[in-house]
């Protein structure tokens, strides 16, 4: 009789508990607007008057992370080879240009054997898709849950082609042009459909989180 009393309290227990640990990292977070179109090019008509100001994107200062989830808990990963460049319009964003390349190979998460799966045709399949790549066609300023701009463009993942629109907030400083973003994508957008154990599915939403910063010329 004990044991079944003590049953009927744990288990509930235990799965409360279980469910607390494994919240979903993307909550809350903006989901970015996924397309098939191809991006129109509007930035000409948007651009403000003045000349482009090309800035190459500080690799070591700069990061393109990402934050995958499960059942039973989440992992955080990021690319450790990365490239672009923003290019100002009069000395603003808006009506710029933004290009982010990322080396697939490279990408580095909280567990070093998960690293080798991402890599594997489960994931990445870096051997066939050994670049992800996006190149913006709008910045406009404002956007949505405080961000002062958002960025549509064309993401290549996985050999898949779509256009994103996502908020962003970036600051334009004397020393250094500097933008960060956390936005949701659908993993399977982009054919990464991998469902992971039967008893431990992984999440299809996933949490990007970008970091970058490109130094202005000085005098």
């Amino acid at each position: 009789m004990f044991t079944a009393r003590f049953a009927r309290i744990a288990l509930p227990a235990a799965l409360l508990l279980s469910l607390a640990g494994c919240e979903d990292p993307t909550k809350d977070k903006p989901k970015a607007t996924i397309s098939t179109a191809a991006p129109a090019q509007t930035q000409a008509a948007a651009a403000p008057a003045g000349p482009a100001e090309a800035l190459p994107l500080d690799a070591a200062a700069s990061t393109i992370g990402f934050v995958g989830s499960k059942v039973t808990g989440k992992h955080e990963g990021k690319f450790e080879k990365i490239s672009g460049s923003i290019t100002l319009a009069g000395g603003k964003a808006a009506g710029g240009k933004l290009t982010v390349e990322a080396d697939a190979s490279s990408v580095k998460t909280d567990a070093e054997k998960l690293d080798g799966h991402l890599k594997s045709p489960d994931f990445f399949d870096v051997e066939k898709y050994p670049k992800a790549t996006f190149t913006s066609t709008e910045i406009k300023a404002g956007g949505e849950k405080g961000a002062t701009h958002t960025i549509t463009g064309e993401l290549d993942l996985h050999g898949v082609k779509k256009t994103i629109t996502f908020p962003a907030t970036i600051t334009e400083g004397a020393d250094a042009v500097s933008g960060s973003a956390e936005f949701v994508i659908n993993r399977k957008d982009f054919g990464i459909v991998y469902p992971g154990k039967q008893d431990d599915l992984i999440r299809d939403d996933v949490l990007l989180k970008l970091s970058l910063k490109a130094p202005r010329k000085q005098g």
